[in-house]
């Protein structure tokens, strides 16, 4: 192989490698800038993220390295394929793997397929999802979701999922955290969340007093106290994995304890939820998985408890939201996975019924041969039947003899 990057294609995720939709790429200086270009691996000419005529299979990629005429691999956003990008850069020392706090974050959010960037100082993280309306790039955090490629190294990151996973709650919410600017971040989809600064109506409140006991026995008579008991008691159905289920209790915590860090973190040990995981470092400022999940819970909880009127039990979901905003964002969930669920169907279907045709050809096929060989069969047996001993070699030279 060249000098460029070696990919297993193994490793890829075979939702990337079915696709048909890569190209090379190659080093160029663009404006007193090293630039990544895309190149056509077919050809070794220039490539488009904007032209399918210029993408190929991963296996004619991959030749297009190991001949040297493309410096690495990469795979190509369009608005066909479920997919989006997250591209995170200069946030990882390549020479002791250490990581940003923020990058950890999202990685563990996002909790999907992730690798290692080309320079080895950045992360691309892949999920299936659609990208929210608005900006696409903020400091260091980029998204994409269709005519971009990214590069693709194959050096998956130990930790996280080898699949491709859906992503979509996470996704926004990173968007909303990461990428927007602060001024419209309060307004994109219409979600209530306090800045980790604010003080006033979204502030923890230091009135609410119930104790370990009480404040489990109102959550669980609340509305939405299904939830609470069903989290308490460590059951994750209805999330895509334990650290969603792990920020979904605590902000239901956040709210019940009016923000008071200390009885959250009581709180959760009581729980089913409770693992190794929760007294690990995760970050570069020392803070624990536990104590940094309990911080953007308060952060992002914009209601809190008031035993003497104003919010009453229920009126505060699980992620510190007014229940009217959260049934419609449960609707267009809903919506959204009926949505998914149908374009599933409709995929196997299709499948299913390309391998029907599959089968029927096969069996056509088998069919035939049968008959073929039937009929040489049948033209063998009148060949005997016909010519007897005559017909025979033996027959021809015992013929031979006795005419002598």
């Amino acid at each position: 192989m060249s000098d460029g990057v070696d990919v297993d294609l193994d490793v890829l995720p075979a939702e990337l490698r079915e696709r048909e939709q890569w190209v090379g790429w190659r080093v160029e200086e663009r404006g007193g800038k090293a630039t990544k270009v895309p190149v056509n691996a077919a050809t070794g000419g220039y490539g488009s993220a904007t032209d399918a005529v210029t993408w190929t299979d991963v296996a004619t990629a991959v030749d297009a390295v190991e001949s040297g005429e493309a410096d690495g691999i990469g795979f190509v956003f369009t608005d066909e394929d479920p997919l989006v990008g997250v591209d995170l850069d200069d946030c990882r020392d390549p020479e002791t793997g250490a990581v940003e706090e923020d990058a950890t974050d999202i990685i563990e959010r996002l909790d999907s397929y992730t690798e290692v960037s080309p320079s080895g100082t950045g992360f691309h993280v892949l999920v299936e999802g659609e990208l929210p309306e608005g900006r696409n790039r903020r400091g260091s955090v980029e998204c994409y979701e269709t005519a971009r490629f990214f590069t693709v190294t194959g050096d998956h990151v130990s930790g996280t999922p080898m699949r491709i996973a859906r992503r979509q709650d996470a996704l926004r919410g990173i968007h909303r955290e990461y990428v927007q600017p602060d001024d419209e971040s309060a307004l994109t989809d219409d979600v209530v969340t306090a800045p980790a600064d604010s003080a006033g109506d979204a502030a923890p409140s230091s009135e609410v007093d119930l104790g370990d006991e009480e404040l489990v026995e109102k959550a669980m008579g609340a509305s939405n106290g299904e939830k609470f008991e069903r989290l308490w008691n460590g059951r994750l159905g209805g999330y895509d994995s334990q650290s969603e289920a792990d920020m979904a209790f605590c902000c239901l915590l956040a709210f019940w304890t009016g923000g008071d860090q200390a009885q959250m973190d009581r709180l959760f040990r009581e729980s089913g939820l409770l693992r190794e995981k929760w007294d690990e470092v995760h970050y570069a400022d020392g803070s624990t998985y536990g104590e940094k999940t309990i911080e953007r819970a308060v952060q992002r909880t914009s209601e809190f408890y008031e035993p003497e009127g104003g919010v009453t039990t229920g009126d505060v979901e699980e992620d510190g939201q007014s229940a009217t905003s959260r049934d419609d964002r449960g609707e267009a969930y809903l919506a959204e996975k009926n949505q998914v669920l149908a374009d599933r169907v409709e995929t196997l279907e299709a499948r299913l019924e390309e391998k029907d045709d599959r089968i029927a050809e096969l069996e056509t096929m088998v069919e035939r041969l049968k008959s073929e060989r039937d009929a040489a069969q049948a033209e063998l047996d009148r060949e005997t039947e016909s010519g007897g001993s005559e017909s025979s070699m033996w027959g021809r030279t015992k013929n031979w003899f006795d005419s002598e």
